[in-house]
């Protein structure tokens, strides 16, 4: 992190200002040795559970502790979702908050019944969308802010508890304000993703405050207290979630718009309500998948990759091999550029979803990659041509380089002993102001775009209009029942569908699924971005196919990290936790 930025974002002098920051490092509350080892779980193997009678799967051990808790004292997996969020919102504010979006797929137990509810950010549909402009050009900040949304995180939440929570509102916050009264313990994970999503919260002095107290990023095993925060989740437990919505801090969010020339009003914040929807669901061999259904896209994509998979004999390759990372990247790359012929119903009455589902298309679609499987060895142009059509290592917009947005989003996988099933994700993605904090909640805005058929987020502003995007929600089915819930953050619109092949065509164990290498979509230069676990066999076929390999790090947080829910072949519950990232799975026998 270049500290001379907070120098130049402050209105005090350089010298003044560098005391004052020394002075507030040093002062920082510092977690205990206990509180280290209890709470900081860093990237590396994990260990799944099995054998529990409740199982969930978070990625931080505080949360896990949280929905464990609350389903021991009697609560459902939707009490335990929602107190898992609330938590996770106050101990990983550079993952999420409680102004980003709210997704989640839910398998009723005595009903047998599957629930999806849509709760993104959202666009006034009668304003323009509005990026606030930094105060400083030049300085070093990203020049042009996200978009400024409405709130989705507390309105999802509401629903869920109206329709199928069991506990008091007020005791799914406690420890929510706890953990911002006390702080949590920084791991290294959270000081690395900090400096990583510096842009992100630069754009003014809120965010920089909020993230470097006294101008300098936390330090690994500092305690970062929000006592703002705890104070507004008082005020959320007193009142209900309300009070974000329609209630004190919303006329505070409110007045903070219109103070920097976003002309919301308080209709604007209830204008377009969370939506009931019916999952995706499709055949895969012997399993079905549910998923999220449009506007979401994260369920076509799943669909057309592995329809496409099927028709290429996908579980009849090696894994691992070239040609499986050809057919894979492939039909990826079919699934991103497709699923661009979907979005909100409500916009537009007449997406085709059938035929994106069309068994005939998925046939046409592995032609065409059959088709192109070269027949001579393309060894050595690969090698005279790597690098000379590459794109270089941004992003490129189409969703086939690694994401450079905020890395933020939360998946928890939640089971109760009833059988009850919950597969969320909330995150920063998607809500509020970028840059500002309000009530001790940071945000960071939408980088949704407007424009169709683009295959990156995007809505139409139409009265009761949603966003389109991806997220990770998948519950996998057997005879009616689930046998597996997964879901990621991190390059969402194509790591979701290797892990399922992994799991589902080449029967590997959910926890070995979720470790195996994951790739990017083929790019238009040919090349593949991929974690460094290629075996030289591999390698080689790639180049004979005319592939170019641009390895990223054997263990790369960007490609998601999965938090995975499952029953084994003898009906036995358990849980695991992606290597990537934090995630911790746990369960009470």
């Amino acid at each position: 992190m270049d500290r001379r930025q907070f120098i130049a974002g402050s209105a005090v002098g350089a010298g003044a200002l560098l005391a004052a920051s020394r002075a507030a490092a040093e002062n920082l509350p510092r977690a205990t040795p206990d509180q280290m080892r209890k709470y900081v779980r860093d990237p590396g193997p994990k260990t799944p559970v099995s054998n529990v009678k409740a199982a969930c799967s978070t990625d931080n051990a505080i949360v896990t502790e949280t929905i464990l808790k609350v389903m021991r004292e009697g609560g459902n997996a939707v009490d335990a979702a929602i107190a898992g969020c609330m938590v996770q919102a106050t101990v990983e504010p550079f993952m999420t908050n409680h102004t980003g979006t709210v997704t989640f797929l839910y398998y009723e137990a005595k009903s047998g019944k599957l629930y999806q509810l849509d709760s993104t950010g959202t666009f006034p549909a009668d304003l323009p969308p509005f990026r606030p402009v930094p105060p400083m050009p030049g300085s070093g900040y990203a020049a042009y802010p996200p978009s400024a949304v409405i709130p989705g995180f507390m309105p999802g939440l509401k629903e869920m508890h109206a329709r199928f929570a069991s506990r008091p509102w007020a005791s799914l916050c406690e420890d929510a304000i706890r953990w911002a009264e006390e702080g949590h313990p920084v791991s290294t994970f959270e000081v690395q993703v900090n400096e990583f999503g510096a842009n992100f919260y630069n754009h003014f002095a809120d965010g920089r405050r909020f993230f470097a107290p006294g101008g300098f990023l936390v330090k690994v095993g500092d305690l970062f207290v929000n006592k703002p925060l705890a104070q507004t989740l008082r005020k959320v437990a007193q009142e209900g979630p309300d009070h974000m919505i329609t209630g004190e801090w919303a006329d505070a969010f409110i007045a903070r718009g219109n103070a920097m020339g976003w002309r919301i009003e308080k209709r604007h914040m209830t204008a377009t309500p969370p939506r009931w929807i019916d999952p995706l669901r499709f055949a895969h061999n012997e399993y079905e998948i549910a998923s999220l259904a449009p506007p979401q896209n994260q369920g076509l994509r799943i669909a057309i990759t592995l329809g496409i998979l099927r028709h290429l004999g996908i579980r009849k390759v090696q894994p691992g091999s070239a040609e499986h990372l050809f057919y894979m990247a492939h039909a990826l790359r079919h699934a991103i550029y497709h699923a661009g012929f979907s979005g909100d119903p409500v916009a537009v009455a007449d997406y085709d979803t059938a035929a994106l589902l069309d068994e005939a298309f998925f046939a046409h679609s592995a032609r065409l990659i059959r088709g192109i499987m070269p027949k001579v060895d393309l060894s050595r142009h690969v090698a005279m041509t790597s690098g000379a059509s590459s794109l270089g290592g941004e992003a490129t917009g189409a969703g086939n380089r690694l994401e450079k947005q905020p890395s933020g989003s939360c998946e928890l996988a939640v089971v109760d002993a009833e059988g009850n099933w919950v597969q969320m994700m909330n995150t920063l993605q998607s809500g509020g102001i970028p840059g500002v904090v309000v009530g001790g909640v940071p945000m960071v805005g939408s980088h949704c775009t407007f424009d169709q058929p683009g295959t990156s987020m995007m809505q139409l502003l139409a009265p009761n209009a949603r966003m389109r995007t991806v997220m990770g929600n998948t519950i996998v089915l057997k005879n009616g029942r689930p046998v597996l819930s997964l879901g990621s953050p991190g390059n969402v619109h194509c790591t979701v569908p290797q892990v399922l092949t992994y799991a589902l065509d080449f029967n590997m164990s959910p926890y070995d699924a979720s470790d195996a290498p994951r790739m990017l979509p083929l790019t238009d230069s040919s090349e593949m971005v991929i974690e460094d676990r290629l075996s030289p066999e591999a390698l080689k076929g790639l180049a004979a196919m005319g592939v170019k390999v641009r390895a990223v790090g054997a263990y790369d947080y960007h490609m998601g990290s999965f938090q995975m829910a499952y029953r084994d072949a003898k009906g036995a519950l358990g849980a695991s936790a992606d290597p990537r990232r934090m995630g911790v799975a746990d369960g009470l026998r």
